[in-house]
């Protein structure tokens, strides 16, 4: 099981494909500030609200100087069905080898039903301009959770 992040750490680095099969990399992002999500699946019902709130918020988040990245272990086809089939706007990536989830610490046991099992960990970093993780949340809920991190921002 990996180490969760803390806030001054520095957020390894990744490059990842997107659900058109292009490169996307953290370090393209330098200078801004990035939400990197982590979420267990797409098409899924809290997955799909947690991408459509983040697509509705999207425009005040990057106002605000932050870019969003969504990752799963999903596939890039499934990646974009989903984008399509939601309409969605942020930037989705895919990390089958789930290699990067667990470098970020979004990876491993958890509680699924009073059992306990190996997934993905909903997980939400906030990196600053720096590549310097300024906030970590971990086992957070789909439901409510970009209006918290809009909250605790101060956006």
């Amino acid at each position: 099981m990996s180490e969760r992040l803390q806030p001054g750490d520095t957020a390894p680095a990744f490059t990842l494909p997107d659900a058109d099969g292009n490169e996307v990399s953290l370090a393209d992002h330098k200078g801004r500030k990035v939400i990197v999500y982590f979420y267990p699946a797409a098409l899924t019902p809290g997955c799909t609200k947690q991408a459509c709130d983040f697509t509705d918020n999207l425009d005040l988040l990057t106002g605000a100087g932050y870019d969003v990245i969504g990752v799963s272990p999903d596939k890039p086809e499934k990646l974009a069905k989903f984008r399509e089939k939601e309409n969605l706007k942020v930037t989705l990536v895919g990390d089958p080898e789930k290699k990067i989830l667990e470098e970020y610490g979004a990876f491993g046991e958890k509680k699924l039903y009073g059992k306990t099992v190996t997934g993905v960990i909903r997980s939400t970093i906030v990196v600053d301009e720096d590549g310097k993780v300024e906030h970590a949340f971990y086992n957070v809920k789909a439901t409510g959770h970009v209006a918290k991190i809009i909250r605790d921002l101060g956006i």
